[in-house]
């Protein structure tokens, strides 16, 4: 390998590395620059996924402060649409009523779409905009951080653990670990395997999530190298094209990768909750 490839090889590595850096505040590697201890916040993490969460909230207030029954707008029409989806699965998965599964579902659906769609946007923008203005590292995609997809996951989990004490009560869960899946003759095999399907709740979903999203970032920051390897001349000619077809071919596709794991992290957690809600002698 000549000097020249080695150099360029480096520098792809650097400019991934530098793309899924967060920013880093407190107990953070002063050279790798990634969190060092528990005392460490992404602030980038934090700032994206708070203003995204602030902006469902401002819409919401807004809209409801001006809804047109008789006539309403495209806007209205599209959140009218979403709300009866959300309800409809809902309804199709949850059994019984509680006041909470469908405001939680819609608000998980719609705050999880928002932070994987800042993946839609071109993967330079916000950084170079950040660096203008003195931020070294920024990272926009709050679902490519796994601390945002555990602390989610964690949140849904801790929510099935009480409602699986509130329903089934203490005996009624102890119940469901002694004697589920196969009966009170294989008591210690039910504790193992119980205790493997409840603790891969909450991995299933911040896993699966993360997993998708970062895939799906890396593949835009490999695209987005492929223009910036061109040089001037009949190089730049055939690879900046090709660079915008695979950018767009790729943007369609992670659409629909975006709503598609928005939707599977709602459907899983109505699925675990209504499992929840389910009396431990169902099983």
């Amino acid at each position: 390998m000549s000097a020249s490839e080695s150099s360029s090889g480096n520098e792809t590595v650097e400019y991934i590395q530098h793309h899924l850096t967060n920013l880093c505040v407190g107990d953070c590697d002063p050279i790798t620059h990634k969190a060092a201890g528990f005392w460490a916040l992404h602030v980038d993490t934090l700032f994206f996924s708070f203003a995204l969460a602030a902006l469902i909230v401002l819409v919401s207030i807004r809209l409801g402060k001006n809804l047109q029954p008789d006539s309403p707008g495209w806007f209205q029409n599209l959140i009218e649409t979403i709300v009866e989806f959300v309800q409809t699965q809902v309804r199709d998965t949850f059994p019984g009523h509680n006041p909470l599964i469908a405001p939680l579902a819609l608000t998980i659906f719609l705050w999880v779409w928002l932070m994987n769609f800042m993946d839609l946007i071109p993967v330079d923008l916000i950084p170079v905009i950040g660096s203008f203005l003195g931020i070294e590292y920024l990272k926009v995609v709050p679902t490519t951080d796994l601390n945002t997809t555990l602390a989610m996951s964690l949140t849904v989990f801790g929510l099935i653990l009480y409602y699986n004490f509130k329903v089934k009560g203490p005996i009624g869960y102890l119940k469901m670990f002694l004697f589920h899946p196969f009966g009170k003759f294989f008591v210690p095999v039910n504790i193992v395997m119980t205790a493997i399907e409840e603790i891969a709740k909450p991995l299933s979903l911040a896993l699966r999530l993360f997993g998708n999203l970062f895939a799906g970032e890396l593949v835009f920051l490999l695209i987005a190298l492929i223009g910036g390897g061109a040089a001037i001349g009949a190089g730049l000619l055939l690879l900046v094209p090709a660079q915008i077809a695979l950018d767009f071919a790729w943007l369609i596709f992670h659409l629909l990768v975006i709503t598609l794991q928005a939707f599977i992290f709602m459907v899983l957690t109505i699925v675990y909750l209504g499992m929840a809600h389910t009396d431990a002698d169902a099983h």
